[in-house]
């Protein structure tokens, strides 16, 4: 396994959980809203694509490994490393981003901080939508998100503007799925909101994992077929 890859996976995967963490904690309840968040998410995978996706592939997502096994365009014996360096990847920024809340000012003149339960995904709650309804959002989005990543990567495609495709559709997957179970995609942005959290988010991370990968799984083996491979 080429350490470089694996570096640039726990990079770019912390870049994203980062533009989540800091939009989703800090923007979103300054005025900035779901939009903000779904732009950040957005933004943080095509730059992140452009930086480090050269070296690994551009994954940053335990979901889209699984995809694109499932795709034919990853091995599975190099899975688990990814998964691990995603994982991590989340984790650091998470802990970065609960560093920088706990020094947030606290007055009654700034706006209301989130917290990360409140940035996690979850469902069943008060005024929240069912475990159906998030089971079936996330392996909607994360197919068509597969489909997406395999398609704008074909070598049927103009080269270089893959990333633009597949931050766009982050953005718009983010702004159709955060009402409904604050926007997963991927497993390793779920557990590392989900363990600074603790309480439901923890017990419903199954979800966030089980769905998106199911999802990724249909969607890459929809996306070979469509591009023939």
């Amino acid at each position: 396994m080429n350490q470089r890859a694996l570096a640039a996976e726990f990079i770019g995967t912390f870049g994203l959980v980062s533009a989540v963490c800091g939009t989703a904690l800090f923007s979103a309840p300054a005025g900035g809203g779901l939009v903000a968040v779904a732009f950040a998410a957005g933004l943080a995978v095509l730059a992140m694509a452009y930086a480090v996706g050269h070296v690994s592939g551009g994954h940053f997502n335990p979901a889209v490994t699984v995809g694109l096994i499932a795709g034919g365009r990853f091995s599975t014996a190099d899975a688990i490393p990814y998964i691990v360096a995603q994982v991590l990847g989340g984790l650091a920024a998470a802990f970065v981003f609960s560093a920088i809340l706990n020094g947030a000012p606290t007055s009654a003149s700034v706006p209301k901080w989130n917290s990360f339960m409140a940035i996690s995904n979850t469902f069943g709650g008060p005024a929240q939508f069912t475990m159906a309804s998030a089971f079936i959002v996330e392996v909607v989005i994360t197919a068509l998100f597969l489909i997406v990543i395999m398609g704008s990567t074909s070598k049927r495609v103009p080269a270089g503007f893959a990333p633009i495709a597949i931050g766009l559709a982050m953005t718009m997957l983010y702004l159709v799925s955060m009402p409904v179970s604050n926007a997963s995609l991927n497993p390793a942005r779920s557990t590392a909101t989900a363990l600074l959290a603790g309480g439901p988010a923890i017990a419903n991370l199954w979800v966030f994992w089980v769905a998106p990968i199911v999802g990724a799984a249909i969607g890459g083996a929809i996306a070979k077929w469509l591009q023939n491979e």
